[in-house]
């Protein structure tokens, strides 16, 4: 999809008002951390004339701008719109800004529920062009049979104790560590962060909820055919009480292998804080109970804790990992801060 918009050959203005320090920012700093493409500004008015680097742990040199239209002094021909807000809705004092950019010849890749292109029908010009990204693939109507039990493949699925706890990024570390290891790897995106780095998958939460679990399990079977370990993007929480996404995940995917992300020293679901977020020696035996009960009752275990310590010092961080280490019995690293090979070990043995 993403050769299709020309996304790795084009430069990218990402737009992450308020996304930067923020806790909705996650599709603009994945992309920043992890495309190929070259971001030519990030547009935050609250971080404006910041460091990247300094702000984030990414390092990339990338100036910090408060609009579009300083943005356009480094000449992108793309916008990204890099906040996932809550519900996907674009906040209505975007269209502006957006208005802006489609005026000055500018593409535009929007991850959001809410869709652009209807909104600037008529305005583009040629070799322009609108990605509306979370849409719902096509062939969709099998119910899920758990089909990819049968896959010899491993099927490594990121679970979480919370939304945007760092799921897609642990996939990705552990993707990267294994074709380092020089093992025929695949990742599988299912959220429209993944595909707009330009991986193959599905927007989870762009299809009809009976046929969430098939659409999952389409996916996995025409991946896992091809790989000796699949790495599938997790999505939601089992805790979160809006969330719907995991259990089509684990249904469809039929996991051989689980790894927990949680986001150390977090209590309870961000912004539901009556929500409270048990032990996780808990929730480890909360998800391999729902991994068993999925169709296939193989049995998967949580191999290791992917512990989100953006927030930490590094000592601060070792002794979060440590303390979680001695509390679940299990291996636990920040695969983002450390990389993924330690818990690539954990799911080998």
């Amino acid at each position: 999809m993403t050769e299709k918009y020309h996304i790795k050959n084009g430069k990218v203005a990402v737009l992450l008002h308020e996304g930067i320090t923020g806790h909705s920012g996650k599709t603009g700093l994945a992309f920043l951390r992890y495309s190929e493409a070259q971001t030519v500004a990030v547009i935050d008015n609250q971080c404006a004339g910041q460091s990247l680097p300094e702000l984030t742990g990414i390092p990339q040199q990338v100036p910090i701008v408060s609009s579009v239209t300083e943005a356009l002094k480094f000449s992108p021909d793309i916008l990204l719109i890099g906040i996932a807000p809550s519900g996907g809705a674009l906040p209505a004092e975007w269209m502006a800004e957006i208005h802006q950019a489609v005026a000055a010849g500018l593409s535009i890749v929007n991850g959001l529920h809410t869709k652009v292109a209807p909104l600037i029908a008529g305005l583009l010009a040629e070799n322009q062009w609108i990605w509306d990204v979370r849409q719902e693939p096509e062939n969709i109507g099998n119910i899920a049979s758990a089909a990819a039990a049968k896959l010899s493949c491993k099927r490594v699925l990121t679970v979480g104790t919370d939304m945007s706890v760092g799921k897609m990024s642990t996939s990705l570390e552990l993707h990267r560590a294994s074709l380092q290891r020089g093992l025929n790897s695949k990742f599988l995106a299912t959220g429209q962060t993944g595909l707009i780095l330009g991986n193959q998958g599905i927007t989870l939460d762009a299809v009809r909820v009976d046929f969430a679990a098939g659409a999952v399990e389409q996916a996995v079977v025409k991946l896992g055919c091809e790989c000796d370990i699949l790495h599938v993007e997790g999505q939601g929480s089992l805790l979160h009480p809006g969330s719907t996404a995991t259990l089509p995940l684990l249904r469809g995917t039929q996991p051989t292998h689980l790894i927990l992300a949680h986001r150390a020293g977090q209590t309870h679901i961000r912004n539901h804080p009556h929500v409270g977020i048990p032990s996780l020696s808990k929730i480890v035996k909360l998800y391999e109970i729902m991994a068993a009960a999925g169709g296939a009752f193989g049995g998967a275990k949580v191999s290791g804790i992917a512990l989100n310590t953006h927030h930490l010092n590094e000592a601060q961080a070792l002794l979060a990992i440590a303390g979680v280490q001695v509390e679940t019995g299990l291996i636990c690293t920040d695969p983002v801060r450390f990389g993924g090979e330690v818990l690539l070990r954990a799911i080998e043995n």
